[in-house]
């Protein structure tokens, strides 16, 4: 795969692992409303996020290896963590937030390689 086509794959499933964070940061925010037209809304906007996030995924699994693609799969897990901290002002602890680090540093190798 060409230097080109696989950095233009790697931003396609960054912004795939994004709204799959997005998603399910919505599903949240809906689950804790008390307004039923709220919630609704809420869910189908994060469910929204993820048809787009699959359909971003699909296109780059169909063009390269599934170790590869499948890889950048726990970016989710920070950006969902990123949201839970800055908007929904949930506490990450240490652990987690090593976690979070050693999923970015192995994504980025994987990503590399």
């Amino acid at each position: 795969m060409k230097k080109e086509s696989k950095t233009i794959l790697a931003l396609i499933l960054v912004v795939s692992t994004f709204l799959g964070g997005l998603g399910q940061f919505l599903f949240k925010l809906g689950l804790n409303s008390t307004n039923m037209l709220i919630l609704l809304l809420l869910i189908f906007f994060g469910f929204i996020s993820y048809v787009i996030s699959t359909v971003f995924y699909f296109f780059a699994l169909s063009r390269t290896s599934l170790t590869w693609v499948y890889s950048f799969g726990g970016l989710s897990y920070i950006f969902a963590s990123l949201f839970a901290l800055f908007i929904l002002n949930e506490p990450i602890s240490l652990l987690r937030w090593l976690g979070i680090i050693v999923i970015a540093i192995g994504t980025v190798f994987i990503g590399i390689s």
